[in-house]
């Protein structure tokens, strides 16, 4: 059975002027599909076996090239919006017809000339098409361990888990809700920190630092923001923990800790509601 979207072997069963049918068999009589003339190698003969992937051209038929793409079935990758259409997006992927990706599989509407990462499927009519839904065709055997730095791509956000996160645009991982710091946005790169590989190869991440390097670093954020406000910020940690988040980045109890390690340190003072730096 010759297989949409993937790269497989078939077997040359006619030769025509404008190139040579495939099948999976010599005997193989209705299932065929062609590979145009100036794909196929120089003294290809009827019997021999040629390595194709599968995809459908601007006619929608079934057609074989020996070209490679830069995304097959069951895989990951990061391609070029090529131009957005009335319902979708084109991307590049490497072949003569750009791969479409409907409105309805983007997290978020994507944008000409940006890299999006996403994973193959067949529609309803049969079709190729792109999605961001990627996390099926995520692996989970990466050669990473317990505090190891990594990088990957946010591809969904999750208020119940997090962020769920494309390692190296490949392995798959989650940033725990409880380990979420600062502004994180779908689509983008983020580095990280692995806090643990579950049993099933996965890994769980943090964007924060370790301890006291962490609390460190919220303080000198906090005093930039300081800044921000000449000097004086209008709140203080019994403020609301949404307040907190949304105007500093960070949650109630880190705030806590920043505000504490620069009232001990004596740089910032407390009074009549409000962080002054000293």
């Amino acid at each position: 059975m010759i297989k949409l979207g993937e790269k497989q072997e078939l077997i040359v069963v006619k030769k025509v002027e404008f190139g040579v049918y495939l099948a999976t068999s010599q005997e193989e009589k209705e299932n065929r599909i062609l590979l145009p003339a100036k794909q196929v190698p120089e003294g290809c003969n009827v019997g021999d076996c040629i390595e194709v992937f599968v995809y459908r051209d601007s006619s929608d038929r079934m057609i074989a090239t020996t070209k490679e793409p830069k995304l097959v079935m069951g895989q990951v990758a990061e391609l070029t919006v090529a131009q957005i259409g009335k319902i979708g997006a084109f991307l590049d992927w490497g072949l003569e017809k750009d791969l479409f990706l409907p409105f309805k599989q983007q997290k978020r509407r994507v944008k000409q000339g940006e890299k999006v990462l996403v994973s193959l499927y067949i529609d309803k009519s049969n079709r190729l098409c792109a999605t961001t839904n990627v996390y099926e065709n995520l692996r989970s055997d990466s050669p990473y361990k317990k505090d190891d730095k990594v990088v990957g791509r946010v591809y969904e956000i999750s208020d119940n888990f997090g962020a769920f996160v494309a390692v190296d645009n490949q392995y798959s991982a989650l940033i725990p809700k409880k380990e979420l710091y600062g502004n994180v946005a779908l689509g983008e790169d983020v580095e990280a920190r692995v806090i643990d590989v579950l049993p099933d190869g996965r890994l769980t991440l943090s964007i924060r630092e370790r301890g006291l390097m962490q609390i460190e670093k919220d303080a000198q954020e906090l005093l930039a923001l300081l800044d921000s406000y000449s000097g004086v910020l209008p709140f203080t940690e019994k403020a609301d923990p949404e307040v907190i988040r949304r105007e500093t980045g960070m949650s109630k109890n880190e705030f806590k800790r920043a505000v504490g390690h620069l009232l001990k340190s004596g740089e910032i003072v407390m009074k009549d509601k409000v962080i002054r730096k000293a």
